[in-house]
């Protein structure tokens, strides 16, 4: 959550409203409540005539980790109108990306810890100032690994992957449109 909330603060925009659901699990139920909470504010909008109760865009951003079922949470989403970041094996595979390239499947442990090289306290909380200069290369990078997954035939889900890039391209998006 810090680490959008860091780029929210940055952006400096008011368009953006990051809410952390309480709920945490397996990526389908994160996915469900997400979709409850889209269908809640267009129902809302609906009842009060007022667009501006509708949500632009609603983001699930979740581990791969050991769950079950990524590809029907997926399926899920897309069948929602659910924006999604995912990161396999784990979030600290984003923040390594900031740092170096990383091209092997790793487990989350193995992430963490290659990430303790480049962020000696690391403890859940990503320092903003050492991050968001080097978003670029983290994006870069992590666009690679999308693109080196779908020409091997694979998933762009696989290990190891992160599309926390494209959650962080909506918030600049938003940002500038703010800006205008």
């Amino acid at each position: 959550a810090g680490y959008f909330e860091d780029w929210r603060t940055e952006l400096r925009t008011t368009l953006v409203d990051i809410e952390i659901a309480g709920e945490h699990g397996v990526p389908r139920s994160l996915v469900a409540v997400a979709a409850a909470r889209l269908r809640e504010a267009r129902r809302a909008a609906s009842r009060q005539q007022d667009d501006s109760l509708a949500y632009d865009q609603v983001w699930c951003i979740f581990d791969v980790d050991e769950h079950p079922d990524v590809a029907a949470a997926v399926d899920q989403a897309r069948g929602n109108g659910i924006e999604l970041a995912v990161s396999n094996p784990s979030f600290e595979l984003w923040a390594l990306l900031h740092f170096r390239d990383h091209r092997a499947h790793l487990g989350r442990q193995q992430a963490r810890t290659l990430l303790k090289t480049h962020l000696p306290t690391y403890d859940k909380r990503l320092p903003a100032a050492e991050l968001l200069p080097r978003y670029h290369d983290a994006r870069r990078r992590a666009c690679w690994l999308v693109e080196n997954h779908e020409r091997c035939g694979g998933e762009v889900t696989d290990n190891p992957s992160s599309s926390v890039w494209r959650l962080v391209d909506a918030l600049r998006a938003a940002a500038e449109r703010d800006a205008v």
